[in-house]
Protein backbone atom coordinates (compact mmCIF):
# COMPACT_ATOMS: atom_id res chain seq x y z
CA UNK A 1 0.00 0.00 0.00
CA UNK A 2 2.60 2.50 0.63
CA UNK A 3 6.08 2.89 -1.22
CA UNK A 4 7.79 5.57 1.05
CA UNK A 5 10.28 4.69 3.56
CA UNK A 6 8.73 2.64 6.25
CA UNK A 7 7.34 5.40 9.72
CA UNK A 8 7.03 4.23 13.17
CA UNK A 9 4.38 4.62 15.96
CA UNK A 10 4.64 4.04 19.58
CA UNK A 11 1.78 1.78 20.93
CA UNK A 12 0.94 1.82 24.50
CA UNK A 13 -0.98 -0.56 25.80
CA UNK A 14 -0.46 -3.45 28.82
CA UNK A 15 -2.03 -6.21 26.16
CA UNK A 16 0.52 -8.19 24.32
CA UNK A 17 -2.52 -9.61 22.14
CA UNK A 18 -3.93 -6.23 21.19
CA UNK A 19 0.53 -5.26 20.34
CA UNK A 20 0.14 -7.99 18.04
CA UNK A 21 -2.68 -7.28 16.24
CA UNK A 22 -1.80 -3.32 15.66
CA UNK A 23 1.40 -4.56 14.03
CA UNK A 24 -0.08 -6.96 11.80
CA UNK A 25 -3.16 -4.25 10.57
CA UNK A 26 -0.18 -1.43 10.25
CA UNK A 27 2.70 -3.33 8.43
CA UNK A 28 0.83 -3.34 4.85
CA UNK A 29 0.91 0.56 5.42
CA UNK A 30 4.53 0.43 5.91
CA UNK A 31 4.25 1.46 9.50
CA UNK A 32 6.76 0.13 12.06
CA UNK A 33 5.15 -0.35 15.33
CA UNK A 34 7.04 -0.21 18.88
CA UNK A 35 5.32 -1.51 21.80
CA UNK A 36 5.69 0.01 25.11
CA UNK A 37 3.85 -1.82 27.81
CA UNK A 38 2.40 0.28 30.24
CA UNK A 39 -0.79 -0.05 32.35
CA UNK A 40 -2.67 3.20 31.66
CA UNK A 41 -5.55 4.31 34.14
CA UNK A 42 -8.89 4.48 32.67
CA UNK A 43 -11.19 7.24 34.02
CA UNK A 44 -15.01 6.82 34.62
CA UNK A 45 -16.20 8.24 31.65
CA UNK A 46 -19.68 8.00 29.19
CA UNK A 47 -17.36 7.19 26.38
CA UNK A 48 -14.45 5.27 24.69
CA UNK A 49 -13.67 8.60 23.05
CA UNK A 50 -13.44 10.07 26.63
CA UNK A 51 -11.08 7.19 28.05
CA UNK A 52 -8.89 7.47 24.71
CA UNK A 53 -8.45 10.83 25.22
CA UNK A 54 -7.29 10.39 29.43
CA UNK A 55 -4.93 8.12 27.88
CA UNK A 56 -3.41 10.04 25.26
CA UNK A 57 -2.51 12.96 28.30
CA UNK A 58 -1.27 10.10 29.95
CA UNK A 59 1.52 9.65 27.70
CA UNK A 60 2.63 12.78 27.01
CA UNK A 61 6.18 11.74 27.68
CA UNK A 62 6.72 9.00 25.22
CA UNK A 63 8.42 11.11 22.08
CA UNK A 64 7.35 10.55 18.23
CA UNK A 65 3.67 9.25 17.04
CA UNK A 66 1.79 7.52 20.13
CA UNK A 67 -1.16 5.20 19.54
CA UNK A 68 -3.81 4.01 22.08
CA UNK A 69 -7.05 2.66 22.04
CA UNK A 70 -10.09 1.53 23.96
CA UNK A 71 -12.43 -0.68 22.98
CA UNK A 72 -15.72 -2.00 24.52
CA UNK A 73 -18.51 -4.86 24.29
CA UNK A 74 -21.77 -3.44 24.28
CA UNK A 75 -24.96 -4.95 24.49
CA UNK A 76 -27.96 -3.51 23.88
CA UNK A 77 -30.20 -5.60 26.24
CA UNK A 78 -27.99 -4.71 28.72
CA UNK A 79 -28.49 -1.46 28.19
CA UNK A 80 -24.94 -0.93 26.12
CA UNK A 81 -23.31 -2.60 29.49
CA UNK A 82 -20.46 -3.68 30.24
CA UNK A 83 -19.52 -0.54 27.27
CA UNK A 84 -16.86 1.36 28.58
CA UNK A 85 -16.41 -0.80 31.95
CA UNK A 86 -15.51 -3.81 29.63
CA UNK A 87 -12.15 -4.64 30.97
CA UNK A 88 -13.09 -4.32 34.33
CA UNK A 89 -15.41 -5.70 34.24
CA UNK A 90 -13.85 -9.32 32.46
CA UNK A 91 -11.29 -9.23 34.86
CA UNK A 92 -13.12 -8.93 38.10
CA UNK A 93 -16.16 -11.11 37.09
CA UNK A 94 -15.14 -13.34 33.91
CA UNK A 95 -17.61 -14.54 31.50
CA UNK A 96 -20.29 -16.74 34.00
CA UNK A 97 -22.25 -13.72 35.48
CA UNK A 98 -22.43 -11.96 31.60
CA UNK A 99 -23.30 -15.68 30.07
CA UNK A 100 -26.30 -15.96 33.27
CA UNK A 101 -27.81 -12.13 32.19
CA UNK A 102 -28.40 -13.48 28.74
CA UNK A 103 -29.73 -16.79 29.73
CA UNK A 104 -33.27 -15.17 28.53
CA UNK A 105 -32.22 -12.01 26.70
CA UNK A 106 -31.69 -10.64 23.54
CA UNK A 107 -28.02 -11.96 22.85
CA UNK A 108 -27.32 -9.17 20.27
CA UNK A 109 -23.82 -7.53 21.04
CA UNK A 110 -21.32 -4.98 19.05
CA UNK A 111 -17.56 -4.42 19.78
CA UNK A 112 -16.52 -0.60 19.15
CA UNK A 113 -12.93 0.44 19.31
CA UNK A 114 -12.21 4.47 19.71
CA UNK A 115 -8.07 4.52 18.67
CA UNK A 116 -6.21 7.83 19.38
CA UNK A 117 -2.87 8.92 17.67
CA UNK A 118 -0.76 11.75 19.05
CA UNK A 119 1.98 14.04 17.73
CA UNK A 120 3.12 16.63 19.68
CA UNK A 121 0.23 18.63 19.94
CA UNK A 122 -1.78 17.21 17.21
CA UNK A 123 -4.36 14.46 18.01
CA UNK A 124 -6.67 12.17 15.62
CA UNK A 125 -9.28 9.59 16.69
CA UNK A 126 -10.55 6.50 14.78
CA UNK A 127 -13.21 3.96 15.62
CA UNK A 128 -14.39 0.78 14.02
CA UNK A 129 -17.60 -1.27 15.37
CA UNK A 130 -17.96 -5.36 14.40
CA UNK A 131 -21.70 -6.61 15.21
CA UNK A 132 -22.69 -9.70 16.40
CA UNK A 133 -24.00 -12.07 19.28
CA UNK A 134 -22.68 -13.30 22.58
CA UNK A 135 -22.57 -17.20 22.76
CA UNK A 136 -24.37 -19.43 25.14
CA UNK A 137 -20.81 -20.79 26.42
CA UNK A 138 -17.13 -20.05 25.30
CA UNK A 139 -15.81 -21.42 22.75
CA UNK A 140 -11.99 -21.60 21.42
CA UNK A 141 -8.73 -20.84 22.06
CA UNK A 142 -7.26 -17.99 20.30
CA UNK A 143 -7.86 -14.45 20.84
CA UNK A 144 -7.67 -12.43 24.46
CA UNK A 145 -10.47 -10.62 26.07
CA UNK A 146 -14.27 -11.49 25.06
CA UNK A 147 -13.29 -13.14 22.36
CA UNK A 148 -14.03 -16.68 23.04
CA UNK A 149 -17.80 -15.69 23.41
CA UNK A 150 -18.08 -13.00 20.33
CA UNK A 151 -19.20 -14.20 16.90
CA UNK A 152 -19.50 -12.02 14.34
CA UNK A 153 -22.30 -11.67 12.15
CA UNK A 154 -22.46 -14.31 9.43
CA UNK A 155 -19.77 -16.55 11.05
CA UNK A 156 -20.55 -19.61 13.31
CA UNK A 157 -17.32 -19.31 14.89
CA UNK A 158 -16.26 -17.15 18.08
CA UNK A 159 -13.11 -15.27 17.82
CA UNK A 160 -11.32 -17.02 19.60
CA UNK A 161 -11.75 -20.32 16.86
CA UNK A 162 -10.66 -18.72 14.00
CA UNK A 163 -6.91 -17.76 13.04
CA UNK A 164 -5.56 -14.24 14.03
CA UNK A 165 -5.01 -13.09 10.43
CA UNK A 166 -9.02 -14.52 9.88
CA UNK A 167 -10.17 -12.08 13.11
CA UNK A 168 -8.22 -9.13 11.50
CA UNK A 169 -9.89 -8.88 8.59
CA UNK A 170 -13.02 -7.64 10.20
CA UNK A 171 -12.65 -7.31 13.97
CA UNK A 172 -13.69 -3.68 15.68
CA UNK A 173 -9.51 -3.15 16.55
CA UNK A 174 -8.62 -3.84 13.08
CA UNK A 175 -11.28 -1.49 11.19
CA UNK A 176 -10.03 1.21 13.72
CA UNK A 177 -6.34 0.77 13.28
CA UNK A 178 -6.62 0.43 9.18
CA UNK A 179 -8.11 3.67 9.68
CA UNK A 180 -4.92 5.25 11.90
CA UNK A 181 -3.02 3.70 8.74
CA UNK A 182 -4.56 5.21 5.64
CA UNK A 183 -4.32 8.29 8.22
CA UNK A 184 -0.35 7.93 8.83
CA UNK A 185 -0.10 6.94 4.85
CA UNK A 186 -1.59 10.27 3.58
CA UNK A 187 0.31 12.65 6.08
CA UNK A 188 3.69 13.35 5.51
CA UNK A 189 6.61 12.06 7.98
CA UNK A 190 7.09 15.26 9.35
CA UNK A 191 3.58 16.08 10.67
Amino acid sequence: MVNAAPRTITFVSRNPGKAREVAAVLAPFGIRVRWRRRELAEPQASSLAEVVRAKLAAVQDVPGRVLVEDSGLFIPSLHGFPGVYSAHFLEVWGFGPMLELLQRRERRAYFRTVAGVRHGRRIATFSGEVHGSIASRPRGRGGFGYDPIFIPTGWKQTFAEVPAAEKDTISHRARAIRKVGEFLARSRPDR
